[in-house]
């Protein structure tokens, strides 16, 4: 465990089923870091767009919905969730066929994305109030945009056989090329490996690998920072 005063941030960008959240979850605990899960900020939003009646194209109606949206922040043991009117989300209406279907194309808006800026940002000030020794934040931008000057930095990948299985153990429904394709080509933050990010291939490693992999690389190089 590194102490408080070491508070750093670490990024944990990858494309769908390719061990983020799991990966991100276990590097939290192993380092008493806070976990955010910027994905379920995406469907959080989605659900709430959807549930409007709003469409991708319908800026006015967007513009509309996400202005009435109060975002603030609760904790649950070390996960750090969305809120939304002061309303957590259910995870079965984040993991939804509907929002599967939606949330590469509302996350490829900027009225979305610039909601959730500015809030992504704050959560490293809100885990170090909360005396975390650290964050660790996954998503598809993070390494990039939303921290690119991060300490630690690292980029998921896995073939596509083994994130079909891992949707499929997982009981859900998710189109994961064309997701994929749908973030890297946004124009807005695209999904990319971010310049100078540790690439892990979770293809054949267990997730006790891969957090391994991760905790080690930080107790290494802050040893030496």
């Amino acid at each position: 465990m590194l102490s408080q005063d070491n508070f750093f941030i670490l990024t944990i960008d990858g494309g769908a089923a390719s061990g983020k959240s799991s990966s991100a979850r276990g590097v939290a605990q192993a380092l008493d870091l806070l976990h955010v899960d910027t994905g379920a900020h995406y469907r959080a939003l989605t659900h709430a767009l959807i549930q409007s009646g709003a469409h991708t194209d319908q800026a006015a109606a967007i513009e509309s919905t996400l202005d009435a949206l109060r975002i603030g922040t609760q904790v649950t043991d070390q996960n750090a969730q969305l809120t939304i009117n002061g309303r957590p989300p259910v995870d079965s209406e984040l993991r939804s066929q509907a929002v599967n279907a939606q949330v590469s194309h509302f996350a490829a808006l900027a009225a979305v994305r610039n909601k959730l800026f500015h809030y992504q940002r704050s959560l490293a000030d809100f885990a170090r109030a909360q005396k975390f020794s650290g964050l660790v934040m996954e998503g598809r931008d993070i390494g990039s945009v939303i921290f690119p000057d991060a300490p630690y930095r690292f980029f998921l990948f896995a073939d596509e056989q083994t994130r079909a299985k891992r949707r499929q153990s997982e009981g859900q429904t998710d189109a994961i090329e064309q997701r994929d394709k749908l973030d890297r080509s946004r124009a807005v933050a695209p999904l990319t490996c971010p310049s100078g990010a540790t690439q892990i291939d979770t293809s054949q490693r267990t997730l006790a690998q891969v957090i391994q992999l991760i905790v080690d690389h930080v107790q290494t190089h802050s040893a030496h920072a």
